[in-house]
């Protein structure tokens, strides 16, 4: 029987597929994807064409393929590098009589909710979300790049973020909230990589010369730190045409007066994640700016966004529902050039 040199121990091979040793015995059990190759104390040892078979399966589950399907791929991948016909059948998993550990994300169910130890609770969303999710609690950067990457690509802005980005970072939240300190590390990742592919996505654009509307304004409100939503917002509007002045979190009262002053916007979004943050007196003021010649005076339409606005009396400022509504209603703001003082 091969010695240790055999090939990889488990928790090694764990550690560089980013998955719980207990995933790999389950896959083991479940799809008899795993190794005969063991020590004499009859530990397992995973050698170059394991490791290769399970890179593929780890792969393919984070594009959202179904575990069984993707060990089912794994196998017919493996079995042709080695030569071997593409519809021979796999081996039989080894019987095993004890009972079958949960697995962490890697072969939770694709329909319905998954009560697995590491999965994330997504409950009924895209495929992608489930790709996107196990890439993320594997903290496979590369993996949940292409996921995010190839949603943008697919369906755009919009329905990426509020269909695909936005329910995995839920996920994330709820799992944080609910196991501790646990999953910070899987938040602050997707997060970081949400941000990129966002910002990848947007394109600078000038607003038209002459008289023409001014570009929309982007800030968050003194004291919040979240951008993402509205790094979504810009992203989706550079898309559509629609030039933007973006300024990101806990913009200052006088830095973004001044701008307001500076650059006759068509319009300024001001994004509150919490209730304490949100000003009315602020958006207030902000509504009543006014530039352009005397008798011909506008005003910007002010957009409110994000949960801290909720209940607040919104006179002479709108409150988009969703991306797509603050879509609608910027670039028609855009094309109208403002609201008239």
């Amino acid at each position: 029987m091969p010695g240790a040199e055999a090939g990889l121990t488990t928790g090694a091979l764990a550690r560089r597929l980013g998955v719980s040793p207990t995933t790999l015995r389950s896959w083991d059990r479940r799809y008899g994807i795993g190794t005969t190759v063991r020590t004499d104390g009859r530990h397992r040892r995973w050698t170059p064409d394991d490791v290769a078979m399970l890179t593929t399966m780890c792969r393919l589950t984070s594009s959202g393929v179904p575990p069984a399907e993707a060990a089912r791929a794994a196998q017919q991948t493996a079995r042709a590098a080695k030569g071997a016909p593409a519809d021979e059948p796999p081996p039989p998993a080894p019987p095993s009589s004890a009972p079958e550990p949960a697995p962490d994300p890697g072969p939770a169910p694709v329909a319905g909710r998954s009560h697995a130890a590491g999965a994330l609770p997504l409950g009924d969303v895209r495929q992608e979300c489930r790709g996107l999710a196990r890439a993320a609690v594997r903290l496979d950067a590369v993996a949940v790049e292409e996921q995010l990457t190839g949603a943008v690509r697919e369906y755009g802005v919009d329905v990426a973020w509020q269909d695909v980005m936005v329910p995995t970072l839920h996920a994330v939240g709820r799992k944080w909230a609910s196991s501790g300190d646990r999953y910070v590390e899987v938040e602050h990742l997707l997060s970081w990589h949400v941000s990129t592919v966002l910002r990848r996505s947007t394109r600078a654009l000038t607003p038209a010369g002459g008289t023409g509307p001014g570009p929309v304004v982007l800030a968050c409100v003194p004291g919040e730190q979240h951008t993402l939503p509205l790094e979504a917002l810009n992203a989706a509007l550079s898309q559509l045409g629609v030039p933007t002045r973006m300024f990101g979190a806990a913009v200052p009262v006088e830095a973004l007066t001044a701008s307001v002053r500076r650059l006759g916007p068509a319009a300024v979004v001001l994004w509150a994640q919490s209730r304490s943050a949100a000003s009315l007196p602020l958006a207030q003021h902000i509504a009543a700016t006014e530039w352009g010649v005397k008798g011909a005076r506008r005003q910007p339409l002010v957009a409110l966004g994000g949960p801290g606005w909720a209940g607040r009396p919104l006179r002479g400022m709108v409150r988009p529902g969703s991306l797509r509504d603050a879509l609608d209603t910027l670039a028609r703001a855009y094309g109208g050039g403002g609201v008239p003082a």
